[in-house]
Order: C-alpha cells, then sequence, then structure tokens
C-alpha cells in the first residue's frame, strides 16, 4: 500500500473520451492508448516515451556459465507480429501527437528491434525528426554468445510535433554544460544500478528497464522550461516523474501495472523539489526580446556621431541619428556595413561592430542587455 504522506496520488485513468481539465503529477493506472484519449488536446509540452522493445526473445539468455541472464521476457514486450507492433505504435504515436501542444516535441527511446519501426511511424505521422542521440553506455550488458557485437548503445529520437513547431531547445544551456563546447548527439551514462536502481520486496530489480536518472535529467533540461508538462505514457517505477518534479516541471504518467505505479508514486514522492532559482536554464539569445540598432540610439544609449570600431580597431565608422553606420562614402545597416567592409556577403553587425570603453573594445551586442532593461522586456 502507498504511504498516506504521498501527495502524487494514483488513480485510475477516467472513462470520459475527453478530460475538461489536465491533472499533473499524477499517474494514472490503465491502458496506454484508452487513457492518452483521456487526455486534453494541446495539453502537453513535452512526452518521453519509453515503449516495449518487442526483444523477440526466443527461450531463455544463459550465460557461459549456464547461469540464466535476468533479461526482458515479460508479457508486456510481447507481440504476435510486427504488424500488431506497428499498429500498436501508431496507435499511441498518434494519441501523443494529438495532445502535444503546437509547439511541444517527443522523445523516444529504444533499440535496434524496434527503433526504426519508431521512426517511420514519427514521420508518416506528421512529427518532424530533429535529431537521433545516441545514448553509449559506459557498462553495457556483454554479448554472452559471442555471435554478435556487444550492443552498447540506444538510441532517442526527437521530434518536434510539426516541421513548423517552434520547439524548446536550451542550447546555450547544454553547451554551457559541456564546458563551453556543443552538446553532441553522442551520449555517455552508464546503465542504472547500485542505490538508484528500485528492487522489490525479494531483491529483484522493481522494472527491468528502468532508466537512468541522469539521461532524462539531460534531454528535460535541454527540451522544457520550468512549468511545462512532461508525459510519460509508459511511466514503469517513475524515472521520468522524479527528475521532472527534481527540475521543477510538471509531470503525468501512464501505467497499466498497479506494482509498477504504485513504486513510482512511492519513489517521486521521497524527491525534493530543487529552489526555482537552481532550475533556471540559461536564456537562449534567440528566445530574447529583438531589439533593433535603431533603438539604442533612440534610448541615448548611443549617441549619432559615435564611432565604432572592427574588433582589431581599424576600421571607423560613424553612428548616424537613423541608425545606419556610414564608412569612406557608404552607409548601411550595421550588417550590411559590416559586410561591406569585410568584402563579405553577409555579417552580424552585433558582433563585428565594437565601441570603446575606457580604452577597451566591447561588442555593441551587450547594449541590448541594456535596452531590454530601459524597455522593461
Amino acid at each position: 500500500m502507498a504511504s498516506k504522506t504521498v501527495k502524487c496520488a494514483v488513480k485510475s485513468a477516467p472513462r470520459r473520451k475527453k478530460a475538461a481539465v489536465l491533472a499533473t503529477n499524477t499517474v494514472m493506472i490503465g491502458d496506454c492508448v484508452e487513457t492518452l484519449k483521456s487526455l486534453p488536446g494541446e495539453s502537453v509540452d513535452l512526452v518521453f516515451a519509453d515503449p516495449p522493445y518487442n526483444l523477440q526473445l526466443d527461450g531463455e539468455l544463459l550465460r557461459p556459465n549456464n547461469t540464466r541472464v535476468d533479461g526482458v521476457d515479460n508479457d508486456w514486450d510481447k507481440f504476435s507480429s510486427f504488424a500488431a507492433y506497428d499498429q500498436f505504435t501508431r496507435e499511441w504515436l498518434a494519441e501523443c501527437h494529438r495532445v502535444l501542444k503546437p509547439d511541444g516535441a517527443i522523445w523516444v527511446i529504444g533499440s535496434y528491434h524496434n527503433i526504426f519501426r519508431l521512426g517511420v511511424a514519427l514521420q508518416d505521422l506528421g512529427f518532424w525528426v530533429l535529431n537521433d542521440v545516441v545514448w553509449r553506455k559506459t557498462n553495457p550488458m556483454p554479448n554472452f554468445r559471442g555471435r554478435r557485437f556487444t550492443n552498447a548503445h540506444e538510441t532517442m529520437i526527437w521530434a518536434s510535433k510539426s516541421q513548423r513547431s517552434k520547439y524548446t531547445f536550451n542550447y546555450e544551456a547544454m553547451k554551457a554544460s559541456n564546458d563551453d563546447v556543443q552538446m553532441r548527439s553522442d551520449w555517455l551514462f552508464p546503465i542504472c544500478s547500485g542505490p538508484e536502481r528500485l528492487k522489490d520486496d525479494t531483491g529483484r530489480k522493481a522494472h527491468p528497464t528502468q532508466k537512468p536518472e541522469a539521461l532524462l535529467h539531460r534531454l528535460i533540461l535541454a527540451s522544457t522550461s520550468k512549468g511545462d508538462v512532461v508525459l510519460d505514457p509508459f511511466f514503469g517505477t517513475g524515472t521520468t516523474g522524479a527528475v521532472a518534479r527534481r527540475l521543477g516541471r510538471k509531470w503525468i504518467g501512464i501505467e497499466r501495472d498497479t506494482d509498477y505505479a504504485r513504486a513510482a508514486e512511492a519513489r517521486i514522492a521521497k524527491v525534493q523539489p530543487l529552489g526555482p532559482e537552481d532550475t533556471d536554464t540559461m536564456r537562449s539569445k534567440r528566445s530574447e526580446p529583438r531589439v533593433p540598432f535603431g533603438t539604442i540610439i533612440e534610448l541615448g544609449i548611443l549617441t549619432a556621431g559615435h564611432t565604432l570600431y572592427d574588433p582589431r580597431h581599424r576600421i571607423k565608422a560613424r553612428v548616424r541619428a537613423d541608425g545606419t553606420l556610414a564608412w569612406k562614402g557608404e552607409q548601411g545597416s550595421i550588417h550590411k556595413l559590416g559586410a561591406t567592409v569585410q568584402n563579405k556577403t553577409a555579417c552580424n553587425g552585433w558582433t563585428f561592430w565594437h565601441y570603446e570603453v575606457e580604452g577597451q573594445l566591447k561588442p555593441i551586442d551587450i547594449l541590448r542587455t541594456q535596452a531590454r532593461k530601459q524597455l522593461g522586456l
């Protein structure tokens, strides 16, 4: 039985076809597809799906010493045919597409057994693939029969709801967390083990495919904002909910197995959410309000007649009252004139042009921050 102190209630999925209000921070017990149908359309910001892999295991898997490997042989991972698996896949993905907001996105994870089938279904249903990310396992299960390469990775597909979606990607935060180097699409994490691995009353794994929290931590931070709703239609023992709660996101879990659901409930109730200031992600420049260079002049942050320089202090251009720059008889925007003086077709004038302060050159890009403060943006 769940503890009476638990606040995230486990409840059965409502029978009505469409819920009037989205209930978050809740484990919903029921069939994946039918429960998804009970959620209101365009109500979820992100979906993380760890569906059955359809491993098609033929008999027991034994080690060289004839001991049994504790693999995935649960009924929920068994399908009568590829056609049956594909039908199931398209049904739950179609419902995920329906409940996602127009600018929402989805992550699906799988192995070579199913990831290619998932990819086809995603594209057929209108999702727009953004990346495939390889999770490289530092401690993969060895290949005991020695007939194949050791399967040391799983693949995640990240897709937006449509090609037009303005999906969330915290690029600057990911780069900063990677020592100021762009985050790559191969992620190195160990499989779930040690104290993080949930055990049942007999000491066995509570769930055979529990994912590491580090994996969910990265993808949730990368593709959501504080307060966003994260849906996991194959909730298992609640890794998605635990990480979402810690990071200040709302969550919804769907799970048909009551033992898994209650284990998830107890686990998530123990999670201490981080403070609001600790879950702020570095703001993307693309998401900041646009400030034209002319506004910098209008606000008096720079004035007409001011001199701007190239980064090497060799080229001088004068600021005009209309927000253009003048140089040797040429006049144009900061971008156009920046390209002209370099004999290039394009230029980012905000980073090319600099102004002088106490003998030091600083890019005019930093003046936009001052302008936003004055404008209350």
